[in-house]
């Protein structure tokens, strides 16, 4: 265990234009951050009362958008980023500039990322990187996307990096460009890792130049309750894929992967199910026509009514992966 209406696109990358702070005056409501799926490209579109992240992973069942912070206090664009903040939480989103390589891309978004969030802890990173399966000089897109990244998390804090790694994920959209939310604040948080699997961080080279940049599991305790965020779980043990092509078998893998770093997270095997928590699900299919079986799966052996549950579309960061599961628990202060 280890321990809108303000349009993004016009914030071209003019160095001193994306560095502005612009408030933005609020409704007595708040504004509301989210991500919506199925779009036909990564973009950005603000408003007075919500600012959203849009990317390219079809929607195959349930809703097609997820909260990452509501009812913000206020909210700026800085580096690029769409940030919300409310008490002592920051969520936010940006687009990599689309002139950069993949790998350049990934640092640059991270440097900036680091520069928004100083001060804060990092709780969790989605990453939505295109073609995320293909090849460029010989690389794979997502090994690209891995060393940009880890150099990001070393140069910005050393060589100790890899303990304060959150849970994260890396999903193939359809098309550009990269895009990345994220969700921080002042509580320290933990990080843990799935006893029978090989830290991310710690893969060895064959998994490309630099290692992925996440931990299994965050979890963050609120004086109001506490938080278990679960990365995209799939079929690896040790660091290798189990059952190459047999989806049964890699949702067996992957559900077990999930009860064990839910239960090293504080949760249980059961992932919180009938204790009070509430549970949201997205599931990451490579192909779609396997919806049916995975639902039906799902529904039978990890699924609770109440809980929510998304269905999308993406190759996955292995090749030879068919399923990526993640998951949100929060359970209130009794």
């Amino acid at each position: 265990m280890f321990v809108r209406q303000l349009s993004l696109p016009s914030l071209t990358w003019n160095r001193n234009l994306i560095s502005r702070m612009l408030s933005v005056q609020l409704p007595a409501s708040g504004i509301n951050g989210q991500t919506y799926f199925g779009a036909t490209s990564a973009r950005i579109s603000s408003s007075v009362i919500q600012s959203t992240l849009h990317v390219a992973l079809p929607v195959l069942a349930g809703p097609d958008h997820e909260s990452l912070l509501d009812k913000a206090e206020n909210t700026l664009h800085r580096e690029g980023f769409v940030l919300l903040q409310r008490n002592n939480l920051m969520a936010g989103f940006a687009l990599a500039q689309p002139s950069l390589t993949l790998e350049a891309a990934a640092t640059d978004l991270y440097q900036r990322l680091f520069a928004v969030c100083h001060g804060r802890h990092l709780y969790r990173i989605w990453n939505y990187v295109p073609q995320i399966n293909g090849l460029e000089k010989g690389l794979e897109n997502y090994r690209h996307f891995c060393r940009g990244r880890s150099l990001a998390f070393e140069q910005h804090f050393g060589s100790g990096f890899k303990q304060l790694l959150p849970a994260a994920s890396a999903v193939g959209a359809v098309v550009g460009p990269l895009a990345l939310s994220f969700l921080a604040g002042a509580i320290e948080p933990k990080h843990f890792e799935n006893p029978r699997q090989v830290p991310a961080f710690d893969y060895p080279p064959e998994y490309g130049p630099r290692s992925p940049s996440f931990a299994r599991a965050t979890v963050l305790a609120h004086p109001i309750g506490q938080q278990v965020f679960l990365s995209g779980t799939a079929a690896i043990i040790g660091h290798e894929t189990f059952a190459t092509g047999d989806l049964d078998l890699q949702l067996d893998c992957t559900l077990e992967n999930l009860r064990l770093v839910g239960a090293q997270a504080g949760a249980g095997d059961s992932l919180g199910a009938g204790q009070g928590w509430t549970r949201s699900f997205k599931i990451y299919l490579r192909h779609a026509p396997d919806l049916t079986r995975i639902t039906a799966r799902l529904e039978r052996d990890l699924l609770q009514p109440g809980d929510t549950t998304q269905y999308l579309q993406a190759d996955i960061c292995r090749a030879d992966l068919l399923v990526e599961i993640e998951a949100v628990l929060s359970k209130p202060t009794s």
